[in-house]
């Protein structure tokens, strides 16, 4: 199997690329698979966080060159029906309403950056390396680009989509591509504090956590937007959620979002 999915009993579920032989690189089979995972489970109120990692010691080397090449010579309607699938795989990641966190060890070129920079948290082993290295083979990071741009901004996009040069995690982190560093063999530990920190926090709350970083950055800071952040903000104490958590606080316990059941998965 191209991709790896476990679901532990807490609902963290991981996806691994399953290529290591063309280390973790993308043929129209992976991305028909890490798609269609990413779909059904954004729409699973069991899964809490989605963590995406690749099999063996590399991340993810972008496109598979052998398939991107295949792609080149079909007819065009082809090649371009090909591309946008690529693009709806990164949609779907952008745009999941759970938590997602990227684990990021050797390689992760091309496409790869794109996974990471979709992701909500990026973690990365010391000894990662970072490379959009497209311009190299004539192409350009195309489908990646919107949100390799939001994670990094335009300046450092320009840089390294015209460079196409190989940087390490320390440099990944300085630009904002990266959140954490792991000490060497460190990954699984802070994997393990950032699973623990994410679910505490309420399912619903961070579904629309995500959606309000969106709305702020993509809006400036007008009436209308205090209005829409003021009925959010009551909307989410009323909610059963905020009742849950407020109450909780207050009674000095923890609130259980598990027995809230799918209404915490309701905005």
């Amino acid at each position: 199997m191209e991709l790896l999915e476990t679901f532990d009993a807490r609902g963290v579920v991981t996806l691994t690329l399953n290529r290591p032989q063309r280390r973790n690189a993308f043929d129209a089979g992976l991305v028909a698979a890490l798609t269609d995972a990413l779909r059904r489970l954004d729409a699973d109120p069991e899964a809490r966080v989605i963590m995406l990692s690749g099999a063996g010691e590399n991340f993810c080397a972008g496109g598979d060159i052998e398939w991107m090449r295949a792609a080149a010579n079909a007819p065009a309607t082809e090649n371009e029906r090909d591309a946008l699938m690529l693009a709806a795989m990164y949609d779907a990641l952008d745009k999941l309403s759970k938590p997602t966190v990227a684990l990021v060890q050797g390689a992760a070129f091309g496409g790869g950056v794109g996974l990471v920079a979709c992701c909500d948290i990026a973690l990365a082993a010391r000894s990662a390396k970072f490379c959009l290295s497209e311009v190299r083979l004539g192409l350009i990071p195309a489908v990646v680009g919107p949100y390799v741009v939001k994670a990094i901004g335009m300046r450092r996009a320009r840089a390294l989509f015209l460079s196409a040069e190989i940087i390490d995690a320390e440099c990944a982190r300085h630009i904002g591509l990266v959140h954490e560093i792991a000490p060497v063999g460190g990954l699984s530990a802070l994997r393990d504090r950032v699973i623990e920190a994410l679910l505490l926090g309420a399912p619903g709350a961070q579904a629309q956590a995500k959606r309000l970083v969106s709305l702020c950055a993509d809006h400036a800071i007008d009436a209308s937007l205090i209005h829409e952040t003021a009925r959010l903000l009551a909307e989410r104490r009323a909610s059963a959620e905020g009742v849950a958590g407020l109450t909780g606080f207050l009674d000095k316990r923890a609130p259980d979002w598990r027995d809230l059941g799918k209404r915490a998965h309701v905005p």
